[in-house]
C-alpha cells in the first residue's frame, strides 16, 4: 500500500521519508479523503468505530498516556507500520495528544529529543504538544 500523499492535510513527513497524518477527530474526515490502513486513537474514552484497522491508546485531553510503556510499544508499532502503510493519529483537536504522539514517532526517527516538539512545530501544526508535561513527555521519551 502507497503512503499518504505529502500534501495532504495533517500529513507529516518523518526525516526518514515516513509519512504518518495527524487529525482532530471532532473535524470530520473529507469523504473525499484517503483513508488510512491502520490509526491509533488517542482519547480518554473508548473511540468512534472505524472501518480499519485500529487501536485505542487510552490518553485524556492535555495529559499524558496513562500507560507509558504501552505507548512506547503502540507509537514503535505505528512507526514501524508508517513505513509502507498509511497510518494516522488521531485525538480529538488533534493538536495535543497528536502533537506529542507525533513528536515521539520524530524522536524513534531520529530527530533529538530536545528538538522533536520543534520539528512537530514547524512541520505539523505551529500549536502541537499544547501543555508543559507533554513537552518533557517528549524529552524523556
Amino acid at each position: 500500500m502507497n503512503g499518504w500523499d505529502e500534501q495532504g492535510p495533517g500529513v507529516l513527513r518523518l526525516p526518514s521519508g515516513r509519512l504518518v497524518r495527524g487529525r482532530g477527530l471532532r473535524h470530520p474526515l473529507d469523504p473525499a479523503a484517503p483513508t488510512p490502513s491502520y490509526g491509533v486513537y488517542l482519547l480518554g474514552r473508548t473511540p468512534p468505530e472505524v472501518p480499519w484497522e485500529s487501536h485505542w491508546l487510552r490518553w485524556p485531553d492535555f495529559r499524558l498516556p496513562a500507560d507509558h510503556a504501552q505507548a512506547r510499544a503502540v507509537l514503535t508499532e505505528v512507526w514501524r507500520r508508517a513505513a509502507g502503510e498509511r497510518v494516522e493519529l488521531a485525538c480529538g483537536g488533534g493538536r495535543g495528544r497528536t502533537g506529542t504522539a507525533l513528536a515521539c514517532l520524530a524522536v524513534l526517527d531520529g530527530v533529538p529529543a530536545a528538538e522533536a516538539v520543534a520539528y512537530v512545530r514547524a512541520h505539523y501544526d505551529r500549536r502541537a504538544v499544547e501543555t508543559p508535561w507533554q513537552r518533557r513527555y517528549v524529552r524523556r521519551f
